[in-house]
């Protein structure tokens, strides 16, 4: 396929490119995109040097397939020119996920919702790690209500956030002053998301993980509160979830069928007080789920605890699963 990667610089545009190819990604031309400061430069791939592009409107004849990673608004502005242009887009961006003729996927709970469109999106990484075990206790128990606790890492923000944890934190062990970007020290501290907050109190990062849980399940009665905190953790996402189902919970059902989830592991040790930290999945393709027990408070409702590599599952590898099953699709 001849493919085109907007956003290539970024975070996740970075992940997608090593992804295709560590996966063997079948690509005939590859066309790199990023803002005007890195014009010019060149990236390699499957051996070849490709010199990255300033993005224009003109930019998507005789390509298949893009992936846009550079952020909301440059999906809604490019995204419709790529559409005319003929080719499949898989966004990362929220800018189309609940939008009722887009597909929002995750191809191993819903890939049959691809059919035939030519845009597919990609779902907010909080809600992939969360969703990734809690899809077969869906199928088994039917989820009623879902409480959630985010604990998300730098990497959400991209680079740059990565990069003030690292320079922030180096200054505050040297005990050196460092003029923070945030309105407050992010270095050995957390904060709530900083996005948007409507007139309910919930920030936008809180309403997609309800919204897109509800359609990637496809069940609009699902209830789902959030609270979503930014950690001070480079690239490894974790969520605490407290789940009430509407049919009767066995735990031992319940740990054999996240355990047998692709993609998922299953990692406990009640003994040893041994669950998934985010130094466990970083850079791991896998979702860690554990500490799966009953809550005494409430009757067929679990608490379980999984963290996940927000770059990896959480975003670019994602995308790229997506991709192979457009592949699988077209031929």
């Amino acid at each position: 396929m001849r493919i085109a990667i907007v956003g290539v610089t970024g975070a996740v545009g970075v992940e997608i490119l090593r992804l295709l190819e560590q996966r063997n990604f079948p690509i005939t031309s590859l066309r790199c995109f990023a803002t005007a400061r890195s014009a010019g430069k060149t990236i390699s791939c499957s051996g070849k040097t490709i010199t990255i592009e300033v993005l224009t409107r003109k930019n998507f004849e005789e390509i298949d397939l893009v992936f846009f990673c550079a952020g909301s608004s440059v999906s809604k502005e490019f995204i419709p020119e790529a559409l005319k242009a003929g080719a499949f887009v898989i966004d990362s961006s929220g800018a189309f996920r609940m939008e009722p003729d887009v597909p929002l996927i995750i191809p191993e709970i819903n890939a049959h919702a691809l059919g035939t469109k030519q845009l597919v999106t990609s779902p907010n990484c909080a809600a992939t790690i969360l969703l990734m075990p809690l899809f077969p206790l869906h199928r088994l128990f039917q989820i009623k209500r879902i409480v959630a606790s985010t604990y998300q890492a730098a990497s959400g923000a991209g680079f740059g956030l990565m990069r003030e944890l690292e320079n922030e934190t180096r200054a505050q062990l040297d005990k050196q002053p460092y003029p923070h970007q945030l309105p407050f020290p992010y270095a050995f501290n957390l904060f709530l998301h900083n996005s948007e907050i409507d007139e309910s109190g919930y920030s936008d990062e809180e309403r997609k993980m309800r919204f897109e849980t509800r359609k990637i399940l496809e069940d609009d009665s699902i209830q789902l509160s959030a609270t979503c905190v930014r950690v001070p953790v480079l690239r490894a996402h974790s969520i605490s979830a407290n789940i009430e189902f509407h049919k009767e919970l066995s735990l031992d059902a319940a740990r054999e069928a996240i355990a047998s989830m692709p993609g998922v592991k299953l990692l406990e040790d009640f003994v040893n007080n041994r669950f998934p930290t985010p130094s466990d999945a970083s850079e791991k393709e896998e979702i860690y789920c554990g500490r799966l027990r009953l809550d005494p408070s409430q009757p067929n409702t679990l608490e379980l605890w999984c963290v996940g590599d927000q770059l990896l599952k959480g975003a670019a590898l994602n995308a790229v699963q997506i991709a192979e099953q457009l592949k699988r699709r077209t031929g």
